[in-house]
Order: C-alpha cells, then structure tokens, then sequence
C-alpha cells in the first residue's frame, strides 16, 4: 500500500502534464486517476485505540491533487494549456460521480444512498478549496476559480446543505465582480446550479438564482455576460419575456443567439405532437410571437435577420400535426396546410409583421414557396389566412418578376369580381341580421354576440385582401374590368360599406380610371348621391346589380339638405327638399352626420390619390363648398377633423386656397384639443413643404413669423406628441433647406438634450436620426454646428447644474462629445460641386481656448473642453493663419490665463504638444512680434491684449509691512475678460472701461469689485503693480459700447434683464435662472463682496478698517452708489 501512495507524487502530475497538452487523453486519464484514488482510498489508520479511522490514503491524493490545481490558477486568460486543465478537472469530476452512480444502481435498495463515499469527500475538499479564491485579490485567482466551479457545478453529485449554500452565496457574490470575464464564468456556473434550487428554501427578501440571472440579462453591462445568460439560463415561462427582450439587444451576437440557440432548439415539438415546449410557437402569446417577427426580421444586420427567417421557416415545420413532423416526406396540401396553421397564430387584421413573416418563409423556404398551387378550390373556400396567403404570393411573384408563377397564381378578373360581390352581400346580410337582432333585443349572450362579431370581421377581412389583390390584375379583359368597375363604384356608394374598406376600393378605383380626372368625378358623383335625396326604388340591390345613374343628381347646392341613403328614406319630404335640420329628429340628425363622416372620408382618400391641381378639376369646387367647408365650421371634433384634413389636402394641390387658408390651420393650432391639434400641425408641415416659395422662400414676408410661431408652440406646449411632431416637421425643413435659421437649431439641439424631453422617446429617437444625416449630409451644416458649439455647451452645462432630483440628463462632457461627432470633418459626404471643409475642428479648437479665458467658466467646465481638444481631428494640411491663431490662443492662455485644474492642464498640454509635433515645419519660426504686424491677425491682437493676465497668486497673501499692497483688477477690466470670453470684441471692452473711468472723479474712493486694479492704482496715486509682461492697452474709442453699470440686485433690473437677454428656445432651460445675465451679475456680486469681507490682503481703505461693521457699512454704500443714475 505504501508504494501506492508514494506513487501519487508522480503519476497524478504525469496525468496532469498530458491533460495540458492535448485533451485527447483525457479519458485515457480519468481512468487512471480513478484507479489511483481508488487504491489510495483503502489505505486507511486507526486511530483512538480503534475507535476511529482515519483517511490517510484520501488525503494524500486529494492533498496532490490540489496542489495541481492551484498551480493552474495564476495563469492569465487565453492560455490553452491552463484551459485544458479546468476542462480536465471538470471532466475528471463528472466521470466519478457517474461512476459513484453506476455503483449505486447496482446495489440493493436496502443500502444507505446517503453514505459518504470517498468521491463525495474528494468533491466537497476541492470545492471549498476553489472557494477560499472567490475573495482573492489577484482577478486572475478570481477567475480561475470560478471558471473551475463553473465546470464542475453540474456533476457535483450530493454536496451537503452547508457547502451547497456557501457555494450558492459565494457564486451571488461574484455574479458582481468588477471583471467582465469572471461574471461570464458565475453566469455559467450559477445558471447549472438554477436547477437543484427550491424557491420556498430561498429566505424573505433574498433573490433567488433566476431572479438575479434575469437581473444580469437585462442590466449588465458586459455584452460577454449577457451572452452568457442568454446560453445558459434555463428557458421557463418565468425566464420567457426576459430571453424575448434581448431580441433588442445592442449586441448583434446576442440578438442572433436568441434566434438560433434558444427559440430555434426550443421549438420543436414532442413525439406525440401534443408535448410542447415553452419555446414552441404555439405555446407564445400573440404579442410574444409578433415581438420575435418584428425584431428578428427588422433588424438592422443581415446575420440576424438570417437567423429570425429560419426560426420563422422552423415554425411552419412544427405548427403542423404530427403527421407533418419535420424530416418526412409532405405533399403539397400538407404544406399549406401548415402555412395556413403558422398564418392562424397572428392576428392578420391588426398586425403588420405577419406579411414579413410569410415572406421569409417564402425567400428562405423555396420548398414550400414552389409547394404552393392556387387552383379553383383554392378559390371556392377563402378564409382570412388563405386569402392573406394568396394576395402575399402574388405581391411576391411581381417583386421578384416571377411572371410564370404569377399567371398561375392570379385569377380571373371576372371570377374575383364575382367573388368580391358575393362576399359583400354576405357581409350586407350580417350586417343587417345583427341589426334585426338588436331591433327584437335578441341580441344573446355575449359569447354568441362575439362569435358573430369574429365572423363578421372575417367576412371584412377576405373582402379587403380580394380587393387588395384587384390592384395587380391584368384588366386586358375589357369585361372584368367594367365588371369590376361597376362593382366597386356601387360598393363606394352605400353607407354600409366598413370605413376599412374606403380605401381599398378608391385603390382599385384609381387602377380602373384612365385618368385622374375620372376619378375625381366618380368620386365627387358617389358624394352628392350619398347626400342628395333619392327613391328607395332606386336604391342598390343586394346581389350588386347596378342602378340606373340617369338620374344621378349632380347639384352642388344641397348644403343645408339632409343626406338620404339606399335604406330608410324616412326624413325626406319630397324629392330635393329635404328637412332644414331644424326639423330633423335626433336619429336623423345622427344619421346625416354619418353620411357626411363617409362622405369626407371618400374625398380623403380621393385627394390621397390625385397629384393634378385644383384647378384642373372644377369638380372640386362644389364638393368644396357643399361638404369641406361647412364640415370645418362643424363644432362636432369628428366632422371638423376631417373636414381640416380634407382642407389640407386641396391647399396641397391649390396653391392660392393654401395662402388664404393658412391662418386658419394656425389659428385652429392655439385653441383645438390635441387630437386635433396634432392633424392641423400635420397640415401646416406638409404645406410647408409642398408650397416652399410661398411661405418659406427668400421673398416671403411671413417665413420668419411662422417659424416663430412653431417654436413657440414646441416652448409651451405640454404634449409630447405635439413636441415630438413639431420637431420632427422642423427637422425635415431643416434638412430640406428651407429652414435654415440658427434659432431653429438651437430649439431642436435643447429639445433633444433637455431633462424635460427624457420621457419623450418618439422625440429623441426622431432627432437622434435626424442630427448625424444633417450634420454630415453638408459641410455648411457642420459649419453651422460648430458656431453653436460654445453658446449650446454653456447653456446645457448650466442646466445640468442646476438638475432637480427627479430629472435624468447628459452631462457636459457628453454634450462636447457629441458635438465633436456632429461636426467630424471625416464623417461628411462628399457633395459634387461642394469643396469639403477639414478645418471645423481647428476652428472649433480656437473656439474652445478662447472660452478658455472666461474667468466666470466653472473649473470642471474648463476640465471638459481641454480633454475635448484630444478627440477633435487635425487634417494633414492646415491653414496657416488658421493654425497660428490656434497657437497664439494657446501660448498667450499659459502666460496669461494659466489653468490651475491638473487634470485640464495636462489634457492642454498633451494638445499643445501634438500640435506642435504634427505641424512642427509650419511652426518653426513661430514668433509672435513677428505676427502682430500681419493685419489679418490685427482682431486677434487685439482680443489677446485685453485680456488682463491673472496674478502669480491666487491664495491668499500675508500683509508685509513696507511693501506695497495688491489690489483687485478694476470693474472695468473685469468686464474686459468676461466680455471677451463671450464676445470676443475687445474693443468693446476698453470702451467700457473707458467709459467707467470717466464717470467720475468724485468716486475715486468707490471699492472695486473684480481681481485686478491697474486704473484704481493709477487714480491713488500709487503705481500700478508688475504682472506678467509689461503692455500697454491699445488705445480705442468707447463710442457703440453700451456703459456697463454693476447693480444691486432689483425686481427692476430683473425686468431689464429679462429684455435685453434672449431666452433660451427651450422652455425648461429658460426658467432656469443660470441662464439670464442677472443670475450672473448677482453671483459675481455676492463673490465680490465674499472677498471684502473674507480677504486678509490689504487692498484699500475699506478693507484696513479693523471693525467689521464699517467694513459691511462701506459695502452697503458701494452698493448704493451703483444704484444711483
């Protein structure tokens, strides 16, 4: 026995070293092993004079055997040879749990299966032994010994309830490991132990290991640990919808995963044809399986879109009955049949995914598309799914040209108008039966009631796909198409015919019609019978016989006139009088609003159709004046709806009606609900569109007063739809070029980041659309981009400080992120005829170093744009002036305007440095008195020499006797810099301080409030102190600079404030006080006087005063000598 032990020190590292190198042996080793600790478990010792045994034989190979483990757990991820080794342990533990199985089985049931066994014991020591690594520091540890649990947790065999629960809580643990690779590996192991888990075991308040896996499938970062969860977590109904919604996820392996490794596998069906899966077709719900079709073949990637038309091609194999199962030979009736059977799981009225579906089937099946026959007792029994299949083959035999197979396909026109009439007057019967039925109260139960109903929408349906599938007849047969003809125009003209089916029929309408000018008198013919009064003799039949037209009435002066219709001609008195509605009862008056409702919805869905102009057509005028207009007056919402619409769509072919009529659409904009209010918006936009030159155009004298009228809708409006359409209509007049206005940008730009919009999804998906296609579609639009970049950044920025708890928004340094995608010189188009612009991002750097100077710009504000200036785009070639006026902004900002933030002067630095190194040539003889005698670079100079450079200290300095006494920068040299941080007009600078100097001498002694104090010096008598290099201000007229006056704040000069400063486009922001001048003023105002009152450096005679209640005095009096005129 002792040979056997001496031997584990060799043969189990030999086993180990040939598991390392090819997993080939592995088996070969397992037996070995096994053989080992089988023999090392029979050397035993007693110990306690006999009492006790103990395992030396166990020990010794478990005690090697770890050793050989823990020599794998340092090595790094991606090393082959240590993957082998965690696949090897795995292995090796499942082997002898089987083995421990296959013993069992063979034992009599009288032996205790509870009995440790030395497989068991070996198990437990090596699982708490990887265990102790769950906490290590090293993540290479850490994932070594998860990925190890993770391969043996499926065959631990019995583990006892302490080891099992510390294993569970250790696995719950890692599952938030701050490393991707060792979450993926608790997914993987937490997922197999999912299966030995009892809910009513888990404590209150503790997640079970599906909850938390549901959990990292819908929350984790990692697209690896999501994908993982996505393989391993079991498929049950509770797992179902979470499985379902990464068919949305933004990694495009997980989305195909979801198709083919888990709804495909999972979707076949048992032996028996009645065990089903949860992943099986028919056990989803209606909207779980349109949300699989919509996603998968919706995608944007061709991969997942391959993998969602074979799960939709698996479908049709298994909805079938047992005798159709997969692998067998089917006819061709048994293959629609099942197509049939797939159709039976949408709802083919209200879905819109179900024809993509079908013709996936069709592209990636050709067995069952070449399958597919439509012979006469195909056509004999339509029901909705055979009719839906039939008009979905047809409309794809015409897109892939497949003419053989769509001659055999489609019918005859005379036999499917045959079919559509006889459809119709089984419809028209229900319809009345039901009627009856409600006359004599015999209505029923409700089921019986709903069952009629199913079947009366069915009859609906097949009408509606036959006349669907009328459009693309060949009507060479002159019979079928008067036949048809006929037909349709008859279906048209009476009141019972389904809203539904309107459209459909003016489609077939238009196809039989030569011209549009045919159509439109059909039309307008059917409108005046349906509202003129009539005999019921001469009514329609049910069987679609055609009435005599001879008599037709084509007046257009009926407008106070009741409609009569084909049925209950009660409410007319004589042939062309009908009652004044006065007279009318309430069911006739309901009766006439019905039949102007369909008689709109007849000249909608004509003037969908026509593409002429109004005067083209006089027909028209009548139904114009007679139905449109008096419909618009209507104060009932559904007739003044459709008649605003029907409106609209005769100011798009009428360009005289559409300036006359405009006012009126935006008048209904301010006072009507917002159904209504959402049409009339649609209106303005589309005429906007169609009529450019007429409101939009250079010579338009309105354009500026409607598009402030839009925005100031889009400001106040508290409808997110309403928003979300008014954007969306801007945005396509902006990038047709017909809005081009620097304000409209700006409402579009704080719409889509402002916190007020964050809910609004069908806003910000719009814009987020809309942004990248504008901006890299033109270079002048990236142009114009860029000039917002500065003014937008410290708007938004401001808001974002000024957050409320509840509100969710980008932060600055997101905001720069996306404007420096937004204007990426590399991501425009190349336009013919269009030269491209490199140089945005340059500029967009000076932009970014002169708000550099802004002494008011927060410290993480500049920290943003100095790590902005790395990801912007230098081209090879720059301009110069362009480049040195870079670099003088950014020599002048060290010696001048030092940034004192580490983080954002390195990130300047690192810039500068690139810079200088990519355009070292053209920078060789940088000289900057060499450059201030170019007077193309005079403005710059200019902007450079009134910046007051700030003093070497900013902390506080200790008073010196003898020494003179700093002092603070005057008012007007403060207005200097923050005038050129926003103007960039130092003339406008000087000026001011010009001025203020000269305001009087009588008030040399008045305390000035900024950080530097050259004139206040000069007016003591004292020589203004050294700071940085000697200069002397250019010498300027104040003349045009408006004299700025620092103020107390006052409601007064609130209300200036107010005036002069314009107010944000969005209406969140502006009620934010960041973003007015006064909230500026009064921030500066109570900093200033922070200073007076806190700073230990003598600056004047205010401030020597050693009581502080004259220092708070004298402040008070400062304060209101500024207030004096």
């Amino acid at each position: 026995m002792s040979s056997v032990l001496d031997s584990l020190a060799t043969s189990i590292p030999k086993a180990f070293e040939q598991a390392q190198i090819s997993s080939a042996n592995h088996q070969k080793n397992f037996v070995a092993l096994h053989k080992l600790q089988a023999d090392a478990a029979k050397h035993t010792e007693s110990v306690n004079n006999g009492n006790s045994i103990k395992l030396t034989g166990e020990r010794a190979f478990e005690d090697v055997f770890v050793d050989m483990v823990s020599r794998v757990l340092s090595v790094k991820k991606g090393a082959s040879q240590a993957d082998r080794i965690v696949r090897f342990v795995g292995s090796y533990t499942k082997f002898i749990n089987e083995k421990v199985v296959e013993q069992r089985r063979n034992q009599t049931q009288d032996d205790d299966d509870d009995e440790d066994t030395p497989t068991s014991r070996f198990t437990a020591r090596l699982i708490r032994f990887l265990l102790k690594g769950f906490v290590a520091k090293d993540k290479t540890v850490r994932y070594r010994v998860v990925h190890l649990v993770a391969e043996m947790v499926a065959c631990l065999g019995e583990i006892d309830e302490d080891l099992y629960t510390l294993l569970r809580s250790s696995l719950l643990k890692r599952i938030n490991d701050k490393e991707a690779p060792i979450r993926v590996q608790a997914v993987i192991a937490l997922s197999k132990l999912c299966g030995s888990e009892d809910p009513d075991e888990v404590k209150d308040g503790e997640p079970t290991a599906i909850e938390v896996l549901i959990g990292v499938l819908g929350g984790d970062p990692s697209a690896e640990v999501r994908r993982a969860a996505i393989l391993n977590m079991p498929l049950t109904p509770t797992t179902l919808s979470a499985v379902l919604s990464r068919t949305r996820d933004t990694d495009t392996t997980n989305r195909k995963l979801v198709y083919s490794a888990v709804l495909e596998p999972h979707c076949e069906a048992g032996s028996s044809g009645q065990d089903i899966g949860v992943g099986h077709p028919r056990a989803l719900t209606i909207a779980q399986r349109e949300l699989v079709v919509r996603n998968g073949l919706g995608d944007r990637e061709e991969v997942v879109r391959s993998a969602a038309g074979s799960l939709v091609g698996a479908w049709v194999d298994v909805v079938g009955d047992g005798s159709n199962a997969k692998g067998k030979e089917k006819d061709k009736g048994a293959i629609e049949q099942d197509v049939v059977a797939l159709l039976k799981l949408f709802d083919l009225a209200e879905s819109n995914v179900v024809e993509d579906a079908l013709l996936s089937v069709f592209k990636g099946r050709v067995d069952i598309f070449d399958a597919l026959e439509f012979g006469d007792a195909f056509w004999a029994d339509l029901t909705p799914e055979r009719a839906f299949l039939a008009r979905v083959f047809v409309a794809h035999c015409i897109t892939t040209k497949d003419e053989a197979r769509l001659e055999l396909a489609l019918p005859v026109v005379t036999a499917l108008a045959f079919r559509i009439q006889e459809g119709y007057n089984a419809l028209l019967e229900d319809i009345q039966a039901e009627e009856e039925r409600v006359e004599r109260d015999e209505v029923g139960t409700e089921e019986a009631r709903q069952k009629r109903e199913d079947e009366r929408m069915d009859r609906e349906f097949v009408i509606g796909e036959m006349l669907k599938l009328a459009v693309d007849l060949d009507y060479a047969d002159e019979i079928g198409r008067r036949k048809m003809f006929q037909l349709v125009r008859d279906m048209i003209g009476q009141e019972a015919l389904p809203e539904n089916l309107v459209a459909r029929c003016l489609d077939v309408l238009r196809i039989l019609s030569p011209n549009e000018r045919d159509l439109i008198r059909v039309v307008v013919e059917v409108v005046h019978e349906l509202r003129d009064t009539s005999d019921p003799e001469e009514d329609i039949t049910k069987d679609g016989s055609i009435r005599d037209e001879t008599e037709t009435n084509t007046d257009a002066d009926n407008e106070g006139g009741t409609p009569a219709a084909s049925v209950a001609p009660k409410a007319i008195t004589a042939r062309g009088f009908p009652k004044p509605v006065s007279a009318m009862t309430p069911e006739e008056k309901a009766r006439a609003d019905d039949i102007d409702l369909r008689c709109l919805s007849l000249c909608i869905g004509m003037l969908e159709r026509v593409n002429g102009t109004f005067e083209e057509n006089s027909t028209l005028e009548g139904i114009l004046a007679d139905l449109i207009i008096p419909a618009v007056k209507r104060k009932e919402l559904a007739l003044r709806e459709k008649g605003l619409i029907s409106l609209g769509l005769c100011c798009l072919i009428a360009k005289r009606m559409a300036t006359n009529s405009f006012q009126l659409f935006l008048g209904q904009i301010q006072s009507a609900p917002e159904i209504l209010k959402i049409r009339v918006l649609q209106i303005v936009f589309d005429i906007l569109m169609v009529h450019e030159g007429e409101f939009l155009g250079k010579g338009s004298a309105n354009g500026d007063r409607i598009i402030e009228f839009l925005l100031h809708v889009l400001d106040n409006t508290e409808s997110e739809k309403v928003q979300a359409l008014i954007c969306m209509g801007l945005a396509k007049l902006m990038l047709a070029g017909m809005a081009s206005e620097d304000r409209v940008l700006t409402s579009l730009i704080v719409s889509y980041l402002s916190p007020d919009t964050a809910d609004n999804q069908e806003l910000r998906q719009c814009l987020a659309y809309f942004f990248p296609v504008y901006c890299y579609s033109s270079p002048v639009n990236q142009r114009r981009m860029h000039k917002m970049f500065m003014p937008m950044f410290q708007q938004l920025s401001m808001a974002f400080k000024e957050l409320e708890d509840d509100q969710d928004m980008v932060t600055p340094a997101q905001v720069g992120a996306i404007f420096v995608d937004w204007t990426d010189p590399q991501k425009a188009i190349d336009i013919h005829g269009q030269p491209a612009d490199d140089m945005i991002h340059v500029d967009l750097a000076s932009d970014i170093v002169k708000a550099l100077y802004n002494q008011e710009m927060s410290k993480d504000d500049k920290k943003v744009l100095c790590q902005l200036l790395g990801k912007l785009y230098l081209p090879e070639k720059v301009d110069d002036d362009k480049l040195r006026t870079l670099k003088l902004l950014m020599h002048n900002l060290r010696s001048r305007r030092p940034l004192r933030d580490t983080t954002a002067n390195n990130a300047f630095t690192r810039f500068d440095t690139a810079l200088s190194k990519k355009y070292k040539q053209q920078l060789e003889d940088f000289n900057e008195d060499e450059y201030r005698q170019l007077e193309y670079l005079k403005d710059l100079f200019e902007f450079l020499d009134d910046i007051i450079p700030e003093d070497d200290e900013e902390e506080v300095v200790p008073k010196k006797k003898g020494t003179r006494k700093r002092r603070s920068g005057s008012l007007g040299t403060e207005t200097t810099a923050s005038s050129a941080a926003e103007d960039y007009s130092p003339a406008n600078s000087v000026a001011s301080s010009k001025q203020r100097n000269s305001k009087g001498k009588s008030k040399a002694k008045r305390r000035r409030l900024s950080t530097s104090d050259d004139d206040d010096e000069t007016e003591q008598g004292t020589p203004p102190a050294s700071v940085a290099p000697t200069r002397s201000l250019p010498k300027r007229a104040a003349a045009g600079k408006k004299k700025v006056i620092l103020e107390a704040p006052s409601d007064e000069s609130e209300e200036d404030d107010r005036e002069s400063t314009p107010a944000p486009p969005s209406k969140n922001l502006a009620k934010k006080g960041g973003y007015r001048q006064k909230s500026r003023e009064e921030s500066k105002i109570d900093a200033d006087i922070d200073d007076l009152l806190e700073a230990d450096v003598t600056r004047d005679s205010i401030v020597d005063s050693e009581e502080e209640e004259d220092d708070v005095d004298e402040v008070n009096s400062i304060l209101a000598s500024d207030e004096e005129p």
